[in-house]
Order: C-alpha cells, then sequence, then structure tokens
C-alpha cells in the first residue's frame, strides 16, 4: 500500500525494450544507424542525411523500408 509505483520500468515496458532489441538486430548496419539517430536520438531527416552524407530523400525511403521490415517481422 505504501509504496511508490514505478511507472517507468513496467512489465510490458521491459517487453518492448526486447522487442525492439531484437527487431533493430534484423536491419542492416545503415538502417540500424538511421532508425537510431531518428527515433533515440531525436534527429530529423535532414540532419541525419547531412550527417552520413546522403539526401534526405534517401534517409527518408531507407527509413520507410527499415520501419516496414519491422512491422512485417511482427504481424
Amino acid at each position: 500500500m505504501d509504496q511508490i509505483s514505478d511507472t517507468k520500468n513496467t512489465d510490458e515496458g521491459w517487453a518492448d525494450n526486447i522487442t525492439i532489441s531484437e527487431a533493430m538486430k534484423k536491419l542492416n548496419s545503415r538502417e540500424k544507424m538511421i532508425i537510431s539517430k531518428r527515433f533515440f536520438d531525436g534527429r530529423t531527416q535532414m540532419e541525419v542525411a547531412d550527417e552520413i552524407g546522403i539526401s534526405q530523400a534517401q534517409v527518408s525511403r531507407l527509413e520507410k523500408s527499415a520501419i516496414d521490415r519491422i512491422r512485417k517481422m511482427y504481424q
């Protein structure tokens, strides 16, 4: 009764982290880098493009492809 609940480290949160980690392992190195920079580092597609030396359109295509692959893994 007198315990403070931990809303950050729930069973569901742990499961989500494991699922994301497993999905990331199945991406190629460029896809991993883009997904990581975009969603974990909070960078824009333009920032990622400038950083790795490709166009924003290429970042967008690679990001979409990686997300589609992840979705297919878990359908």
